[in-house]
């Protein structure tokens, strides 16, 4: 088999790329480990900056998402028993960002794919890119017992941290940076009318809280959790303790409670692999680097990453011009560092330390009264929360 472009990974970035560039004649295939119901159980995240919106509307997948997503023009944090409120349309000059859930965004691309006559392969095993670093890579994988062979001009690894892509950079080539915080977020999803109409961050001393949503009838909570607790320690009616808790009693006061529709333990992590090119080979999203879920990042750094490697594409394709695909590493990484320090900040801010000494808990205290207190602070936490311009 022949294509252009081989695309490892079918979550939402590689999907998205390979939708994009179907729409301008560049043939790909898409080649995910597991099933298709498998790819749409996981639960994600759902706040889109308005830069992703808009390339699911030039892939033309953004119908269901303009009709049912909701946009928000600001949140809440909440902190010492009361609420404060970030304007973000005000403050980042007009933008907003978009709650639409990534299950149901990466419905939206398989639909899309499969309109297209899409060349989609789920359960695929043991895929391993070959000859990077030559102008001929290919891609083997076994499917039903046979190995097939994928021929094509450039590979994708869009499969995430665990995936076989970042892994088939040269330990010598390859640098990585990570930080991992000694906390995880465990998440509870419930079929509940949601607690507030935006989003709810909360510092407290037993530690952070969100509360966020799916749609007006599916709520996401989360709460810090020791990296030592499992799920089977929580029942619901402990978490729901737990989290109100740490409401403020107005929040707590409203909050409908009810069985979860799953119920998961994230840790929390920041990590960036560099370069993110070798050879004929460019990583994307997870693959490439991860962010803890506090800014709303995760997702939203993949797509930046989609936006500079679709142009790239494109321009070696229609004009020959091969300065973006020699510049993709780069140009990612300067933007994708941005996402970094935006996610770090805002998890420095809002959580509980369990080895933190008492000068560091007043500079947070001191961080969160500057924010709250001064418009230039509230605009660049809007600018980098609504997203910084590809």
């Amino acid at each position: 088999m022949k294509v252009q472009v081989c695309i490892i990974g079918g979550g939402p970035s590689g999907l998205l790329l390979s939708q994009l560039l179907h729409l301008k004649g560049i043939d790909t295939i898409l080649l995910e480990k597991y099933s298709r119901d498998h790819v749409l159980a996981r639960i994600r995240a759902g706040v889109l900056e308005h830069g992703f919106a808009e390339l699911m509307r030039e892939a033309q997948c953004g119908e269901r998402m303009d009709r049912e997503g909701e946009i928000h023009n600001g949140f809440e944090i909440a902190h010492d028993g009361v609420l404060s409120h970030i304007d973000l349309h005000k403050h980042s000059g007009g933008n907003s960002v978009l709650v639409y859930g990534q299950t149901e965004l990466t419905r939206d691309l398989y639909e899309a794919r499969d309109r297209a006559g899409g060349k989609v392969v789920h359960n695929a095993e043991d895929v391993t890119p070959h000859d990077l670093t030559s102008d001929r890579p290919y891609v083997t994988y076994r499917s039903n017992g046979q190995t097939i062979r994928v021929d094509c001009d450039y590979v994708v690894g869009a499969d995430g941290f665990h995936g076989v892509s970042r892994k088939s950079i040269p330990k010598d080539v390859l640098r990585e940076y990570e930080k991992v915080y000694p906390f995880g977020w465990l998440g509870v999803l419930s079929r509940t009318k949601p607690v507030s109409p935006e989003l709810i961050y909360v510092k407290h001393e037993r530690g952070f809280a969100l509360c966020s949503l799916r749609s007006q009838v599916l709520s996401r909570y989360y709460i810090q959790v020791p990296l030592t607790d499992k799920v089977e320690d929580w029942s619901d009616d402990a978490f729901w303790a737990e989290l109100k808790r740490r409401l403020p009693d107005e929040v707590a006061g409203r909050l409908i409670t009810g069985p979860s529709i799953e119920k998961s333990i994230a840790p929390l992590r920041s990590f960036v692999a560099e370069p993110m090119s070798y050879g004929r080979l460019f990583l994307a999203g997870d693959a490439a680097h991860i962010v803890p879920p506090t800014g709303a990042r995760g997702l939203n750094s993949a797509a930046s990453d989609i936006y500079y490697l679709y142009h790239a594409l494109l321009a070696h394709y229609q004009s020959g011009d091969d300065a973006g695909l020699e510049g993709y590493s780069a140009k990612a990484l300067a933007r994708i560092w941005k996402a970094q320090r935006f996610s770090w900040w805002m998890t420095m801010l809002l959580h509980r330390f369990p080895d933190r000494i008492e000068y560091e808990d007043r500079l947070q205290q001191t961080e969160l009264d500057y924010l709250l207190s001064s418009e230039t602070a509230q605009r660049l936490l809007a600018e980098n929360y609504t997203g910084l311009p590809f």
